[in-house]
């Protein structure tokens, strides 16, 4: 039984990653706990006597130790040698004492190994019951530090089954919710359904790991990337920012450290593979790959794509620009509700001025106008 034991717990090991070393520990805990309860007594708490007895029997120094290969276990306590034993729990006979070394003296201390079999099957149930709680708080602990890693990473979830504005996702060893903040709007999945998840927290609770999770987050775009496009893994393409209007679309700042390597290319792959693997597991998620450039002007130009851009005014201490448009292109510059301004803002930093070219020239004239005006009230003036 005892070999079994350790068989079951070496499984345990290997197949769920639980520390054997920390339920030996446990069992070896609760059977000197096993020994205590053994002796302790039961009566009205309150009556010193029975106070003091379990006070004595608590202070006993009681060692349990588990042999690692055999399961062997051993129970030993300190008790001292008396010449009437009025608490066995703690003391012992000069007797007994001296059929364990024959040198001991009243008042010794000796190590008296411990008959198991003696507790009672309350008590036996009770050290089980720690042996099992152990064995599942491990379990949990496991499943959170597993998770912990993945935090601000991403995951691959089964959707198990959807209550209400709330989704609950089947992560493998663990359930997360997705609640509806963490949604994309119009976004509809199906019981079975695999997708991928940004994890944003992992928390430990009484009832195990808490899992948050989000489809929403700018970050499941980042990670994405990462994992679609080596050379943003290896460091050689840098996103520099992302901007993101879940559902509707993203624009994500790039830029290459090697010379030889294209940024923009590296992301949109061969006939558009990577970036078309993104956008649909982001349900059709439109995406701008904006390229980096040191000149404000032309990296205000680049995140506006896909409008063109007839000329950018950029101030770089001011952070603003003004932008002129074709007059065909201010729509789409400007986007519907002007989500394309403004996530252009968004991964630029500047406050972006747009005009059509007519709007531009309409404004242009009418501040020659107002020169004009003024100058004829100074000639007025000097007159």
């Amino acid at each position: 039984m005892n070999r079994e034991l350790i068989e079951s717990l070496n499984i345990l090991e290997k197949e769920k990653d639980i520390d054997k070393e920390v339920v030996i520990k446990a069992i070896e805990g609760s059977l000197v706990d096993a020994y205590k309860k053994h002796y302790e007594s039961k009566g009205d708490k309150t009556n010193e006597a029975i106070k003091k007895h379990n006070e004595r029997v608590d202070k006993v120094v009681v060692t349990a130790h588990i042999d690692r290969e055999t399961g062997d276990f051993k129970i030993t306590a300190d008790k001292e040698v008396v010449e009437e034993v009025t608490e066995p729990a703690a003391e012992i006979s000069l007797e007994d004492a001296r059929e364990i070394d024959r040198r001991v003296e009243i008042g010794d201390i000796v190590k008296v190994d411990v008959n198991s079999k003696e507790f009672g099957r309350i008590v036996t149930q009770n050290a089980k019951n720690v042996i099992l709680q152990t064995i599942r708080e491990q379990e949990r602990n496991v499943i959170y530090e597993q998770y912990r890693a993945k935090e601000n990473d991403i995951v691959t979830g089964i959707v198990q089954r959807i209550n209400g504005k709330r989704i609950n996702i089947d992560l493998g060893k663990v359930d997360a919710v997705l609640g509806e903040n963490d949604q994309v709007k119009g976004e509809v999945f199906k019981p079975t359904e695999r997708i991928k998840l940004y994890v944003t927290k992992v928390e430990t609770t009484s009832k195990g790991p808490k899992i948050s999770v989000s489809r929403s987050s700018r970050e499941l775009v980042r990670r994405l990337f990462e994992a679609e496009v080596p050379e943003i893994r290896e460091g050689i393409v840098e996103i520099i920012n992302i901007a993101r209007e879940a559902g509707v679309r993203s624009k994500i700042t790039v830029k290459s450290n090697d010379s030889s390597v294209d940024a923009l290319g590296a992301c949109v792959g061969v006939n558009g593979l990577r970036v078309n693997a993104i956008v649909n597991e982001l349900r059709g998620e439109k995406i701008d790959i904006v390229p980096y450039s040191d000149d404000a002007a032309k990296f205000v130009e680049n995140a506006l794509s896909p409008a063109k851009v007839i000329s950018v005014d950029a101030d770089v201490e001011e952070k603003t620009a003004k932008v002129i448009v074709p007059d065909d292109k201010l729509s789409l510059a400007i986007g519907k509700e002007g989500l394309n301004a403004r996530l252009a803002a968004k991964i630029t930093g500047f406050k972006i001025d747009i005009k059509s070219e007519t709007q531009a020239k309409q404004a242009e004239e009418m501040s020659d106008v107002e020169n004009i005006d003024i100058d004829d009230e100074v000639n007025l003036s000097e007159d």
